[in-house]
């Protein structure tokens, strides 16, 4: 079991102690707990009770529990509090601006059981005669709602469950690969797709054998596809098709359906047929082998899946005019992680180290400033940190830097001359997010504008399913970037995949420059790359768009705003 889906299981431990009126310390322990958990390098399911204490925050009781996850997939004192907990209570709480206590109440008070009762609710005004709710909270709540994504997943969850899956079937298929939205690299996955070849029927039955051995629950069976759900509740679709098939079936099966419908007319228009089974003229297969056959045929050149959502890639690869998207490998250093010095849970030193494992030619230190009050930043602090990263012996050019947070005027934490011993800076709104369009755009602008700002931090604090962007005028931000060079990121953190995709492409034809950064609070943070890479791809980004593709010299150049 990931140690995500552990933390995640004791941080729902911790929250429906809270849901339940239980001690509030004893939650917050297991949200520690669950923090280090998915911060921890190692496999903790793998781990005896020994290794287990010896996390931070993970104690004997803690760890006994851990123990039961790997065990049994969850804990019986987890169990217990489900159990109290009234129906439809815990989807409830999980709606933005709305919290477990309020949960309770709605669900006690109203019956509300379910999202679309609470929207219902909503609507009718029913709430408002309820203690600690009104017209505020309402407007609050009907934002949450509009954010949460109840059938679908974070690209990482799905990746995580694909892996394996793929990983398991690979000594028994000839050629195996998960395909749809998630191949695409889409910022949420409604299920997984896992496409197999066999060459004959005994082989396909021991790759669904196998395949349904790997799996809690078997939605439906078959010879050619199998459906099972995992224990995160997860559909995965298995289809097992022919060697000669493979290119056709996972050009079909990668999608989008748009995409598809787009190269079909073009299949058609050439007087043929194409299918999951190949392309044809007639009766005659002329391509199916591989998806390169397949497009090539159609006089098309192979399109990346991270393109394939009928925006203009088609009729691209039919002039030869794809763009090179940026690849996690261009990518020549992280712009934006933090230590235990703020809110990060490793070393300096361990992070360092494992960004050089990564084979970076350049890293940066940006743990958070002051003005977020919460983290206890320090001028001390921050110079000592300094100090001790000039000490350390790496093969990386580290950089000194930090997130400075954007205050509601547009300042930043600290003056020019105290920001003028930084090698670069990312700055980021914490706070404040309802600001109106006016006063959220001038605020973005005023922190472009500081020549000490390099980077704007996760531009639309979004957070996926939890927390709503902000509400900026986008000309007028990507206008602002373009003239004063300053960057956006693209932040791979799965949980935002900030500058989203659908904007990167404007602010590209802006002329704005833009940094592919992990924002690890962790060790293992630093694998979250590849969906910040799949985001920037999305948008149509190349590595001249990329500011931490450069070579060293040039990004030091660009960190000049004089």
């Amino acid at each position: 079991m990931p140690n995500g889906s552990v933390a995640s299981l004791l941080r729902e431990y911790s929250e429906l102690v809270v849901t339940t009126g239980g001690d509030r310390f004893r939650a917050r322990n297991y949200e520690k707990a669950a923090k280090a958990v998915a911060a921890h390098s190692g496999d903790v399911a793998a781990l005896g009770e020994a290794a287990l204490v010896k996390i931070p925050g993970v104690g004997k009781s803690i760890a006994g529990k851990i123990t039961e996850i790997a065990r049994r997939g969850t804990f019986a004192a987890l169990e217990d509090l489900r159990a109290q907990v009234p129906a439809g209570v815990l989807e409830l709480a999980k709606v933005p601006g709305l919290g477990p206590k309020r949960a309770v109440q709605l669900a006690t008070d109203l019956g509300i059981s379910d999202l679309a009762g609470l929207e219902a609710a909503v609507s009718a005004g029913k709430l408002r005669d309820l203690p600690g709710f009104g017209a505020k909270s309402e407007e609050r709540i009907l934002r949450g709602l509009s954010v949460m994504t109840t059938d679908r997943v974070m690209v990482s969850v799905a990746r995580d469950t694909a892996i394996p899956l793929v990983d398991a079937l690979r000594p028994l298929a000839g050629r195996v690969a998960y395909a749809g939205s998630l191949r695409r690299m889409r910022e949420t996955i409604g299920d997984v797709d896992i496409l197999a070849t066999a060459s004959s029927a005994d082989q396909a039955a021991r790759i669904m054998d196998a395949f349904k051995d790997l799996a809690p629950e078997i939605v439906v069976s078959g010879k050619t596809k199998t459906s099972v759900r995992m224990g995160n509740g997860l559909q995965v679709d298995l289809r097992v098709v022919k060697p000669e098939a493979w290119g056709a079936a996972l050009q079909y099966f990668t999608g989008s359906q748009a995409h598809n419908v787009a190269v079909r007319e073009i299949a058609v228009k050439k007087g043929l047929k194409l299918s999951e089974y190949g392309l044809f003229r007639g009766e005659e297969l002329i391509a199916s082998e591989t998806e390169e056959d397949v497009y090539r045929a159609l006089g098309l050149d192979w399109i990346e899946p991270a393109l394939r959502e009928d925006t203009g890639e088609v009729q691209a690869a039919a002039k030869g005019e794809q763009p090179r998207i940026v690849r996690e490998k261009d990518v020549r250093g992280d712009l934006h992680t933090h230590t235990n010095l703020t809110d990060g849970a490793a070393s300096l030193a361990d992070m360092i180290a494992a960004a050089g494992g990564r084979g970076y030619e350049y890293y940066a230190v940006t743990d958070h400033a002051p003005n977020l009050t919460m983290q206890r930043m320090t001028d001390e602090k921050i110079l000592a940190q300094r100090e001790e990263l000039r000490r350390i012996d790496s093969s990386m050019h580290l950089l000194h830097g930090a997130e400075l947070n954007i205050a509601p005027d547009g300042s930043v934490d600290w003056d020019g001359d105290f920001l003028a011993g930084f090698d670069m800076c990312v700055a980021s709104v914490h706070s404040h997010f309802d600001q109106d369009r006016a006063e959220m755009t001038r605020r973005f602008v005023t922190a472009c504008e500081n020549p000490h700002v390099h980077v704007i931090g996760h531009p639309l604090t979004r957070k996926i399913g939890r927390r709503p962007p902000v509400d900026v005028d986008f000309g007028e931000l990507f206008a602002a970037c373009a003239r004063t060079g300053t960057a956006l990121e693209v932040n791979s953190s799965p949980a935002r995949l900030d500058l989203p995709a659908e904007h990167i492409r404007a602010a590209k034809d802006a002329g704005v420059r833009f940094a592919i950064d992990t924002d690890a609070h962790s060790v293992p943070d630093l694998d979250n790359l590849p969906y910040g890479v799949g985001t920037a791809q999305r948008g149509w980004l190349t590595c001249d768009d990329v500011i931490n593709t450069w070579p060293l010299e040039r990004l030091l150049d660009f960190f000049d705003k004089s």
